[in-house]
C-alpha cells in the first residue's frame, strides 16, 4: 500500500476548504493508503489553525483527535536540514524519511521545487489524485 506524508498546508486547506486535499484524506480514511505524522506535524498544523484560521483550542483538538484515528504516527530519529528557506519544511522530510514514504503531497513551493527526497517523490495534491481516486 501506498505510503504518504501530507505537508500541514494539506491538512489546513482540508479541514478550512475541503476540495482536493480533503480527498487525500478521504483516501486515508477509506483504508486506500497509509499516512503517516508527525508530533512536529501535528503541532504545526494546531499553531497554524489557531493562529492563522482563529479556531479555538477545543476545535483543534478535536481535529488532531479525529487525524489520529486514520494516520499512523512516527517519531522521526533524525534532523535534516534540507530546506534552509524554510526551516519547518525539514519536519516534513524528517516524517517521510522515518515512515519509509512513497510520496510527500505539498502546496508548498519549497518542497515542490525538489521534486523527489531521497526515494520519495514530492507532488501537488492534483498530481497526486490523478488516477488514484477509487471508481
Amino acid at each position: 500500500m501506498l505510503r504518504v506524508v501530507s505537508d500541514t498546508n494539506i491538512y489546513v486547506s482540508a479541514f478550512n476548504f475541503g476540495g482536493l486535499p480533503s480527498k487525500i484524506l478521504e483516501l486515508a480514511q477509506e483504508g486506500h493508503i497509509l499516512l503517516f505524522v508527525s508530533v512536529a506535524i501535528l503541532q504545526e498544523l494546531a499553531g497554524v489553525l489557531t493562529r492563522k484560521f482563529a479556531w479555538p483550542k477545543e476545535r483543534t483538538s478535536l481535529a488532531s483527535a479525529n487525524l489520529r484515528r486514520f494516520t499512523y504516527l512516527v517519531n522521526p530519529a533524525m534532523r535534516l536540514d534540507v530546506v534552509r528557506e524554510d526551516p519547518t519544511d525539514n519536519r516534513i522530510l524528517e516524517c517521510a524519511l522515518e515512515a519509509g514514504a512513497d510520496v510527500i503531497v505539498s502546496g508548498d513551493s519549497h518542497l515542490l521545487k525538489l521534486k523527489t527526497f531521497q526515494r520519495t517523490e514530492i507532488l501537488t495534491p492534483r498530481q497526486f489524485l490523478r488516477g488514484r481516486l477509487p471508481k
